[in-house]
């Protein structure tokens, strides 16, 4: 019996101390030579003197004018601790942003950051870091994640770091959406062998635990300006107040800025007066090029008189990242659009984490047993493990399409919250199944990865939704009906009759579903003359509109066109893989473009340096800033493990106590060797 309770005892240790996550030392945020690169827990207090420089104030000033949204963001850090610290912060922004400026204040000190080449600016970085100057480097690293570096900050020390972009205000069937992205979600990195990691070492960030909330303060301002009356002001995400000092303008500011923010998406949605803001033109004048902003309103929605049978494929995210809240959310998403199928059309489910498990080998007609079965096995998952979408997206395609039934569309539906990082891979398995399939894609969580979600669609000729709260789930799946069975426009042309432009984004219009303007961007030569002549195929049939050059609007607010542009143009040769051309050629041009236009890209970033050797002793501690775990959104998106710190972890002191009862027991059980044998 003695040995039977010692082996017990044992086992039960061993078992949990294998469910505890692996506890790294001090560095290892930065030491991933022996595990795969995942995002880990910090612990605070483990050091006093250099984990005090916590990111102290978040303010975000935007001016909408139109459809521009001009930002200016200030982040305030400080160095709490006893000596110089270098650290490093990751922070997001929204997938459409061109990043056009910086600045840098240490004290009464303050200095406009300059564009470089990426190598160069590391290095001008790198040197200042050495010399004991102060300094900061501004990097990206998506086209919607950034990482700011600052070194040598004095004790004492309070730096403000100003950025200022530029972006389009999203605009679908009549409602208009701006997004400021508040925190960058947990990133999953495929343990595969073969995968590159070079460049993406922000992937291994420190987290705080689920529900921690960051003691700095987060507080943002909009003011809009539309020109048309605005109706059906609202925030999703946050409680606001509203000024409105006429009908076509409003000032939103948080109700209470002591409720922290700073852990979900900020989402302001709104409407204009006879639904959207007329078709025009824009022009922008500038010493060397001419710019343009083209916006087209489609026609009305009509539905299809004949829907043609369509095939859904449904490859929804059951990761880790998925547990509790985000998962119930898309149960509740999937089960409303497997319901509104019609009999005739045909599905499939494909449920993914580390592994992906397909309901059938052949998609399914959509009756009433089918459908069930589907929902029953939606509702048995929990949500556990990583986030492999890459595979199960190629078992999505490869199930066989029925051949004997040529009028059959394929639509792939991604469920998922984006938390992995082989967005590329992902994308070149939607670009390379076009010619049979189109792709769209629902973000579940209120800080979803944009950049992921946003792309599928993009490259795969569909469309976006964003799902916060399981309240909006049966909307967005009417929503998801109307688009995939009625397209707005199709054959979309575009002529211009003695108007002489060049450099015109997009190249390609894709068939419009959701009902929203067509927007190009490009350059002209010239007088501003002539006329513009749309053309397409609606529901009703041939599709025209002509737009008069001469017409065109001129103000202010059109100086943002260039960057606009610039950055579509970026977005088009990179972002997505949409250019299939010569990679040297593209980073040539794209590096280009940033330093033409004082923009961040891939290939150029912001570095600013205080011309002052301010450490003089060259003592300075390497910190990363922690990032709060976005808003219902588990642990168990983090898997890198903890740092160890003078507050262990819960599960480091569940280890510890079962290690203390392994000892009683073998002591215990030496005591009472000499009365019991059993």
């Amino acid at each position: 019996m003695k040995n039977k309770k010692l082996w017990l005892c044992m086992l039960s240790a061993i078992l949990l101390l294998s469910l505890c996550p692996a506890a790294y030392g001090e560095e290892s945020g930065n030491d991933t030579g022996d595990r795969t690169l995942a995002p880990y827990f910090m612990v605070e207090g483990a050091d006093p003197s250099t984990d005090s420089f916590p990111l102290k104030d978040t303010k975000v000033s935007t001016v909408i004018n139109g459809v521009i949204a001009e930002t200016y963001v200030t982040q305030t850090y400080g160095n709490e601790g006893s000596v110089p610290v270098n650290a490093g912060y990751v922070f997001p922004a929204s997938t459409r942003v061109s990043v056009h400026g910086m600045k840098m204040q240490v004290g009464d000190k303050v200095v406009t950051a300059k564009i470089k080449e990426k190598e160069e600016a590391k290095q001008e970085f790198d040197a200042a870091k050495s010399e004991g100057k102060s300094a900061s480097l501004l990097e990206q690293q998506r086209p919607n994640v950034f990482t700011m570096n600052v070194a040598n900050i004095m004790p004492g020390d309070t730096v403000n770091i100003e950025l200022h972009y530029t972006e389009m205000i999203a605009l679908s069937e009549g409602s208009y959406e701006f997004v400021f992205p508040a925190v960058v979600g947990p990133r999953y990195s495929s343990p595969s062998p073969d995968r590159e990691e070079d460049g993406d070492q922000w992937v291994a960030s420190p987290y705080q635990e689920g529900g921690a909330v960051p003691k700095g303060t987060y507080d943002i301002a909009v003011s809009l300006s539309t020109g048309v009356p605005i109706t059906g002001l609202v925030s999703s995400s946050h409680k606001i107040n509203i000024e409105q000092s006429t009908d076509s303008s409003a000032h939103i500011t948080l109700k209470d800025p002591a409720d922290y923010g700073g852990n979900r998406d900020f989402i302001l949605r709104y409407q204009l007066a006879g639904q959207t803001v007329n078709s025009g033109l824009m022009l922008n004048t500038g010493d060397r090029e001419n710019f343009f902003l083209l916006m087209v309103q489609p026609p009305e929605r009509v539905p299809a008189e004949a829907i043609p049978p369509r095939e859904y494929i449904f490859v929804l995210d059951v990761s880790g990242s998925m547990f509790g809240y985000p998962l119930d959310t898309a149960k509740e998403l999937i089960r409303n659009m497997v319901s509104n199928l019609r009999e005739t059309d045909t599905f499939n489910l494909i449920l993914f984490s580390n592994d992906a498990i397909r309901m059938s080998a052949r998609s399914l007609p959509a009756t009433d047993e089918n459908v069930e079965r589907a929902i029953n096995l939606i509702n048995r998952q929990k949500g556990g493990g990583g986030t492999e979408l890459a595979p199960a997206l190629e078992k999505a395609v490869g199930i066989p399409m029925d051949s004997g039934a040529g009028s059959v569309s394929r639509s792939v539906v991604v469920i998922t919250d984006g938390y992995m990082s082989d967005e590329q891979a992902i994308f070149d398995i939607v670009a390379g199944n076009l010619d049979t399939t189109s792709f769209f894609s629902f973000g579940i969580g209120t800080s979803v990865n944009r950049y992921l979600i946003e792309g599928i669609a993009r490259t795969g000729g569909g469309e976006s939704f964003v799902v916060t709260d399981s309240s909006e789930s049966a909307d967005t799946a009417r929503l998801f009906d109307t688009y995939i069975q009625s397209p707005v426009l199709t054959d979309v042309q575009v002529d211009y009759d003695g108007f002489d432009v060049y450099d015109v984004e997009p190249t390609a219009i894709p068939t419009l579903f959701a009902q929203k303007p067509i927007v190009l961007f490009g350059k002209w030569r010239g007088n501003p003359a002539g006329a513009i002549h749309i053309t397409g195929k609606s529901g009703t049939g041939d599709y025209s509109q002509t737009i008069q050059v001469s017409e065109a609007s001129s103000s202010a607010e059109n100086s943002a066109i260039p960057y606009l542009w610039a950055r579509t143009r970026v977005e088009n040769l990179m972002d997505y893989g949409f250019s299939g051309g010569d990679e040297a050629a593209v980073r040539k041009e794209v590096t280009a473009l940033g330093l033409d236009y004082s923009m961040m890209t891939s290939y150029t970033s912001f570095v600013a340096v205080i011309d002052e050797v301010r450490n003089t002793t060259g003592e300075s501690r390497d910190v990363d800033q922690p990032l709060p775990l976005p808003l219902q959104v588990s642990d168990l998106a983090v898997g890198g493990g903890y740092t160890i710190g003078s507050e262990p972890s819960v599960l480091i002191l569940m280890a510890a106590a079962a290690f203390i009862l392994i000892l009683n027991t073998v002591s215990g059980s030496h005591h009472a060797g000499g009365k019991n044998d059993d």
